[in-house]
């Protein structure tokens, strides 16, 4: 099984991010457990003061607002993508991660 959000996650996450369980940092830490957690969180991934401070919880709403833009949403972050526009991919992407990161 493809879906499009898996698609979107291998085309536009994948080289920096994991979403398994105990799965490792690369550049972007791990997203398992992402959805209810709280900016700058995932144990053992350093992350910049900006992250840290951002002081949100990860769920859909602010999943989306960061992904659309995320130098905007939280400035000075070290992530490095430029974001994705299209409201349905957003959301297909944010699917993709409630099904593959919920503990």
């Amino acid at each position: 099984m493809c879906s499009r959000g898996e698609a979107l996650f291998k085309e536009h996450c994948i080289n920096c991010h994991t979403t398994e369980k105990g799965g490792q940092h690369k550049t972007g830490p791990n997203l398992f457990g992402v959805l209810g957690r709280k900016t700058g969180k995932s144990k053992g991934f350093k992350y910049t003061e900006a992250n840290v401070n951002k002081g949100i919880t990860w769920d859909d709403d602010t999943l989306s607002l960061f992904l659309k833009n995320p130098s905007k949403y939280i400035p000075g972050t070290k992530m490095v993508f430029s974001g994705l526009r299209d409201d349905t991919e957003r959301g297909d992407l944010i699917n993709y991660l409630k099904l593959s990161t919920l503990e």
